[in-house]
């Protein structure tokens, strides 16, 4: 048994669960959701049927009932005087719309890959006998995509040198390693409510006690309560994305980045902003970077390519001050060795075409988005699609606290989706559904299709019919 979550923990993590009957049934979705989402993970023991029913005010046999029905699922297993835990769950991998089961996920919200990316890889295989005379991977990175990153940041207003660029294999390592290097246990972290939920996890791995800032679709950050948190708790550093926010889709305005920067210089707190959205505009058009480079010491910015170019090409980098990216540098070596250098020279490629790809991207993203939008509002006119200038995803307020109910429920009819509460850093959310428009026109209709029966299915209380397995969410 690899570990074990309290009833007060696992109680918190359930958030909203009870939003529909029966109640154990309820209980027990709640539960799925949390080990498809990987919030619990395999062999994690469970709190005794009492005592979780204690921390959800229950009866011992609404969570006895709960259990039972985990375990038909096969979501569970338990043992007379050893307890219940979780199970590692079949793997599939469903990936797009065109797989042979025919599962539509929408839990990935990456595009497919660039078209012109093929040649990229055509042109860096040329190289191959001179990669190949080298160790295959890079701690820094390869000269040549730091420069090119650098020289992307300079184009929008950021002033950067080669040296203050370090490639890592994708954002997700970025985040990983920074979590690691500045954060000590306990110490505080500010995060955007909802957010990306690796991200909070890897801010959690390192020991932080995340605090969270609200931002909504209507109102964007909620400023005042960002400076109330800085000056009350003082957090080492703040995650933020001030582009295309996933999921809201939201961006800070000037007076945003402004006011944040203020803030942070006063608390001496280092701003992480991961920018892995920010070139994916479809209509907002140029908005100034904001975070003035005078206060480099205070700024890492995160940037990846798999938003823009494909999932499948894991590179990405970290823009910083020299102390600061001296620091990362020495601590990567107990995380990874470096970045693969072929994956880097495609990379190198691929962004002296980046005007191409942030184009094509704008145009794809729009039609997805347009659809999406269309879809909904024909079939499901009484949820609430915000307005969004870019991004890959809609942050849908739906019009009961459903959320986990529609995404078990839509998963049984095979659509992949990841329920509100999966962004939340407290459980809340429960009354809104990430909704990313990133896939093909034919296939999002057919996504709402799905959500419409499925959401007549959950709000006239009728429970899911089966449990599919995901992937992670991204």
């Amino acid at each position: 048994m690899d570990s074990r979550i309290s009833s007060r923990a696992l109680a918190t993590a359930l958030g909203g669960w009870r939003a529909r009957e029966p109640a154990y049934e309820a209980l027990a979705d709640g539960i799925r959701l949390l080990c498809l989402d990987n919030r619990l993970a395999p062999r994690t023991a469970l709190p005794a049927e009492r005592d979780l029913a204690a921390a959800l005010g229950v009866s011992r046999a609404t969570v006895a009932s709960a259990y039972r029905s985990l375990r038909d699922s096969a979501h569970i297993a338990s043992h007379r005087g050893s307890g219940s835990v979780t199970l590692p769950l079949p793997r599939r991998t469903p990936a797009r719309s065109d797989t042979h089961d025919g599962l539509i996920d929408l839990q990935q919200a990456s595009p497919a890959a660039w078209p012109g990316l093929a040649a990229a890889f055509a042109e860096a295989a040329a190289d191959i006998p001179s990669l190949a005379a080298r160790p295959g991977y890079d701690l820094i990175g390869m000269d040549a995509l730091r420069a090119a990153v650098a020289e992307a940041y300079t184009a929008r207003g950021v002033p950067t040198t080669r040296d203050q660029v370090m490639i890592t294999a994708g954002a997700q390592s970025a985040i990983h390693l920074i979590a690691s290097v500045v954060v000590g246990r306990g110490d505080r972290v500010v995060m955007e409510t909802p957010t990306y939920p690796h991200a909070a996890d890897a801010f959690r791995q390192a020991g932080a006690r995340l605090v969270g800032v609200p931002v909504t679709t209507d109102a964007g950050w909620d400023m005042d309560r960002l400076i109330q948190t800085f000056e009350r708790t003082a957090p080492v550093a703040a995650y933020l994305m001030p582009d295309f926010q996933n999921p809201t889709g939201r961006s800070m305005t000037s007076s945003d980045r402004a006011v944040t920067l203020e803030a942070a210089q006063r608390a001496g707190t280092l701003l992480v902003l991961d920018e892995t959205t920010a070139d994916l505009d479809i209509d907002r058009g140029p908005l100034a970077p904001g975070f003035a480079e005078e206060d480099a010491d205070l700024v890492v910015r995160v940037g990846s390519l798999g938003k823009t170019v494909w999932g499948g090409l894991r590179v990405g980098w970290i823009r910083a001050a020299a102390p600061v990216l001296r620091r990362l540098v020495a601590a990567r070596p107990a995380r990874d060795l470096g970045t693969p250098e072929f994956e880097q020279a495609v990379a190198a490629r691929v962004l002296s075409h980046y005007p191409d790809v942030t184009a094509q991207r704008a145009e794809l993203l729009r039609l997805g988005r347009d659809t999406v939008t269309a879809r909904i509002a024909a079939r499901l006119p009484q949820w609430r699609v915000p307005p969004v200038h870019g991004g890959v995803s809609l942050w849908v307020a739906l019009d009961a606290p459903l959320s986990a109910a529609l995404v078990m429920q839509a998963r049984a009819e095979g659509l992949l989706l990841s329920a509100g509460p999966r962004f939340s850093l407290d459980g809340g959310h429960e009354r809104h559904l990430r909704v990313p428009f990133t896939a093909d026109a034919v296939t999002l209709a057919r996504a709402v299709d799905v959500l419409a029966g499925a959401w007549e299915r959950v709000s006239a209380g009728v429970p899911t019919t089966g449990h599919a397995a995901v992937d992670a969410v991204v």
